[in-house]
């Protein structure tokens, strides 16, 4: 067992989370991730609608008995949803553990979720944000590397350097994102100084991920160099899969297109009928540079139970090993 200010201080078995994840964070993924000691993340903004999330709550509990939490994520969409809706419904339904991401704004939803008693871990991308969210009364964050699949930020820091920048800087519990898969990687995030690591392309890849099986392969057959960074002439840079789709927006704002260019071949909606269909080409999809160390598709048990066991062998012998 690892313990850690992580697992301590949000009642985890393991340091380990699942973080929400557009369209693939719903209840059996969530569920599998927290039977296995892990803690897992609804999607908000997966659901419709602020009550079809409590409907999903309510189907996860009937999955597990364990803790599970709810990401929400506010970002500048086309059409904006109801927030603060959002947040009252996780409110309303009793969950204690929110992550959050996005602009500036969601520290609105934090002071709901603040005065509900809820803990809220908020990821970023640099080190001076997730100070700024630490003043601001979170209670851990999760700070994301340029390997990382969605939204890596603007400064293109890896985590290799993000991490401890970081832990030299942040008080409260860390949990380092991007590029995450295995043992050695959560042997690496300790000693650079986090609390325990965040993974998502990593859970893509389990047989509990509500997506086709058709990207869980291309997963397992593609490698680190297979992603491409899209909206960087936007300042809003996503890391997806490389496909057709965003090699032709790479090419076209490489032309100087604006986003009412590229729109149709970016929405959210089309990636989802791509990732229901198993057309891996239908839209763009997130995926990390870590790719490149996915070699299976296993059950979140095998995978969170294979992480821990290979990152207690690092260190009771390989690590220990070397001291003299």
């Amino acid at each position: 067992m690892i313990k850690t200010r992580f697992t301590e201080t949000f009642g985890i078995r393991h340091p380990i989370a699942q973080g929400g994840m557009q369209w693939v964070g719903r209840a059996p993924l969530v569920a599998a991730v927290a039977n296995a000691g892990g803690l897992g993340f609804l999607t908000a903004l997966t659901q419709p609608s602020p009550d079809a999330l409590r409907d999903e709550i309510a189907r996860t509990r009937t999955l597990t008995g364990e803790k599970f939490g709810v990401n929400l994520t506010v970002f500048p969409t086309i059409n904006a949803p109801d927030y603060n809706a959002y947040a009252q419904a996780i409110i309303d339904a009793g969950i204690t553990i929110v992550e959050t991401a996005g602009t500036p704004a969601v520290a609105e939803q934090w002071a709901m979720f603040k005065a509900a008693g809820i803990k809220i871990i908020h990821k970023c991308t640099s080190v001076r944000h997730a100070l700024s969210a630490e003043r601001k009364g979170v209670d851990a964050i999760s700070i994301d590397g340029f390997e990382c699949a969605g939204h890596p930020g603007e400064d293109d820091i890896p985590g290799l350097i993000l991490i401890p920048a970081a832990a030299d800087k942040v008080k409260i519990p860390m949990l380092a994102s991007g590029g995450f898969g295995d043992g050695r990687g959560l042997v690496a995030a300790l000693a650079l100084g986090a609390d325990g690591i965040n993974m998502g392309t990593r859970f893509c890849a389990t047989q509990e991920a509500p997506l086709h099986d058709a990207f869980k392969t291309a997963m397992v057959e593609q490698d680190e160099r297979s992603t491409d960074l899209i909206f960087r002439t936007m300042h809003n840079t996503a890391r997806v899969a490389r496909n057709e789709v965003s090699q032709q927006v790479v090419a076209l704002e490489k032309q100087g297109a604006a986003f009412e260019q590229v729109r149709d071949l970016v929405a959210g909606q089309r990636g989802k009928a791509g990732l229901e269909s198993g057309d891996i080409n239908a839209g763009i999809w997130s995926a990390g540079m870590v790719q490149g160390l996915i070699n299976d598709v296993p059950t979140c048990k095998e995978l969170i139970d294979r992480i821990i066991a290979e990152a207690e062998g690092i260190i009771d012998n390989r690590l220990a090993g070397m001291r003299k």
